[in-house]
């Protein structure tokens, strides 16, 4: 029987030789487990190794990844560092210079127009979304009720003017009264000063026997009658210059009524200004509701008012306004016309959230709290506005501010 070592070599099916094992142990099949042995030189791990024999070729250690591949590995690498290279070169270009935001609009202090006194509307010289400027006639009221207001508070104005040129007649009149009164005092004093003579020579006559009690009596009752006068003469006087006070009253009254009349009539002349609505700025009429014809009351609003005077209002995160200050520079795109390129600058920073300011501020010192990064509007000016596209509050812009310019 011929040894196993001698043995011909098996034939696979497809006529290949199969080749022994020579980590099979003699006696041993190809898938049996290897039982360990005592005798000595037997490995660590229990398989025997033959003087003479080799180590399995399939158990030498492979080469590592880098020297089988290493151009293929460096160049990952130069890759890796330039696109790390490209990305801070992308950021500290493009990213960190500037700070955008989407939520902005374009802003102005529109308001409505409305007529500041009532009537019907005679004329509208104007259309809608048309721009005016300064001082242009919006809308004409019928003007003939404000014209007879004004005829009317004229009249008033003469009647007052007339009633104070009858007061000063008429104290001029009691001046000369007075005088007139003055004049018969002093003539009752002369008088006086006889009727006095008189009964003191009247009294040495009958002192003396030479004249009668009679004579004497006569010229006492003269004298009497003389002190009345007088005395009524200084009451005329007195009663004058009384009644010049009431007559400066009276005027005083005059003059009121005419201050009044003449007050009436500014108003009543204001009022037929009013009957003519002009713009106070350029600007645009918008969403145009008056018509010819239409009654309207004082204050009833007949269209929108946009000025001429527009800004951006962008709503930057508070961590975004680290850097944003007064004066910088400013790119501004509008969405509804991308093509068109608009620089500005930065005109003010609103201080204080926009929470802070609206109808329903928020009361972080009630129930749970949940920090939320607020919103601060800051307020952004244009150099120039495009003139070819019409441009209004409400339209949506991104603005972009350089906030670390690049020398």
């Amino acid at each position: 029987m011929l040894d196993e070592d001698n043995a011909s070599p098996r034939v696979n099916p497809d006529g290949r030789p199969t080749l022994r094992d020579p980590t099979l142990r003699d006696g041993e099949r190809p898938g049996e487990t290897a039982q360990p042995s005592d005798r000595s030189g037997s490995s660590a791990d229990g398989l025997a190794t033959r003087p003479g024999e080799t180590a399995n070729p399939l158990e030498e250690k492979r080469p590592s990844l880098l020297k089988r591949h290493p151009f293929a590995i460096l160049l990952g690498l130069v890759l890796v560092a330039l696109a790390c290279a490209g990305g801070y070169w992308y950021w500290l270009t493009y990213s960190y210079p500037f700070e955008t935001t989407d939520d902005a609009f374009v802003d102005s202090r529109q308001f409505a127009i409305a007529p500041q006194v009532s009537g019907a509307i005679a004329d509208v010289p104007v259309e809608d979304n048309r721009h005016v400027n300064k001082g242009d006639v919006l809308f004409r009221i019928d003007p003939r009720d404000y014209e007879a207001a004004l005829e009317e508070a004229k009249a008033r104005v003469a009647s007052a003017q007339a009633a104070i040129n009858g007061a000063d007649a008429q104290i001029a009149a009691q001046q000369a009264q007075i005088e007139e009164a003055r004049s018969r005092v002093t003539q009752a004093e002369a008088s006086l000063g006889f009727a006095q003579q008189q009964a003191q020579r009247a009294q040495e006559l009958v002192r003396s026997g030479a004249g009668t009690v009679q004579t004497a009596q006569q010229q006492t009752s003269a004298l009497q009658q003389q002190e009345a006068e007088l005395a009524s003469a200084r009451a005329g006087v007195v009663s004058a210059q009384k009644q010049v006070g009431s007559l400066q009253a009276q005027k005083a009254t005059a003059i009121a009524d005419l201050r009044q009349a003449e007050a009436q009539q500014s108003q009543a002349e204001l009022n037929l200004s009013y009957v003519t609505v002009t713009a106070a700025q350029p600007g645009r009429v918008v969403r145009l509701t008056g018509a010819v014809g239409q009654y309207v009351q004082a204050g009833q609003a007949l269209a929108m008012f946009v000025p001429d005077d527009i800004w951006v209002t962008a709503n930057f995160k508070e961590t975004q306004i680290t850097d944003i200050r007064p004066g910088q520079s400013v790119d501004i795109r509008i969405d509804a016309y991308p093509d068109h390129k608009i620089t500005g600058h930065v005109d003010s920073i609103q201080p204080g959230s926009g929470t802070a300011f609206s109808l329903l501020p928020a009361e972080n010192a009630t129930g749970n709290y949940v920090k939320v990064v607020q919103r601060v509007p800051v307020k952004i000016v244009a150099d120039n506005w495009p003139t070819d596209v019409s441009i209004g509050p409400g339209m949506s812009v991104v603005p972009t501010v350089t906030v670390h310019p690049q020398d």
